[in-house]
């Protein structure tokens, strides 16, 4: 069975907005860390590290979340 066209869209609207305000968090990325990395550079490295995560979290959770509504 086929997708009607409006789940599809909003589908993509939601993709949309995940991936803007991922690329909003990669932008501001290197100066938060820096200012991080002054305090602390282990403290730079692990939120670093969890702000890419969060990004694969993100769709990680939305795949199960399509899973069991049976998507």
């Amino acid at each position: 069975m086929t997708a009607p066209k409006s789940e599809g869209r909003s589908q993509a609207i939601a993709a949309a907005i995940i991936l803007v305000a991922a690329g909003i968090v990669l932008y501001f990325m290197p100066t938060i860390v820096l200012a991080l990395g002054s305090y602390s550079p282990y403290l730079a490295a692990g939120v670093g590290a969890c702000l890419i995560l969060a990004f694969f979290v993100v769709f990680w959770l939305r795949a199960r979340y399509q899973r069991r509504r049976g998507k």
